[in-house]
């Protein structure tokens, strides 16, 4: 029963994706400036890149340990920066399309401001007491 769901439902997906009507991402899309982008899928591209960099520097600042709120500061930084470098000297999109360099920088911002805090202090907490 279970193998004759699957099978329909691949088959239905490999005649969507033959008509047309169902686009896969493709990772090589991601390093390519003549792709073109909706809003939908930069903002996500730009979300998870902001979430892999709040985990990398929360795990490294709670690893050294740092304190104080310049790190914080520090991390927003290095966080809007390889955004910014990414959609603009990478991609070389037109930010205005996607509403401005504003719209862009701030694409999954408070939720890696709130996942670097909590890996930062849970590392540093379990790593140093």
């Amino acid at each position: 029963m279970k193998e004759g769901k699957s099978t329909k439902l691949n088959n239905q997906q490999l005649q969507q994706h033959q008509n047309g009507h169902l686009s896969p991402f493709k990772f090589a899309k991601l390093l390519d400036p003549e792709a073109s982008w909706d809003k939908d899928q930069l903002g996500d591209v730009l979300h998870w890149i902001r979430q892999v960099v709040a985990i990398l520097c929360g795990l490294l600042w709670g690893a050294i340990p740092v304190v104080g709120g310049i790190w914080i500061a520090v991390f927003l930084m290095i966080s809007s920066g390889i955004v910014y470098g990414y959609y603009s000297m990478i991609l070389k999109v037109d930010e205005e399309e996607f509403g401005g360099h504003g719209a862009l920088l701030q694409e999954g911002l408070f939720a890696s401001i709130t996942l670097f805090l909590l890996s930062w202090t849970l590392v540093y907490s379990l790593a140093h007491f």
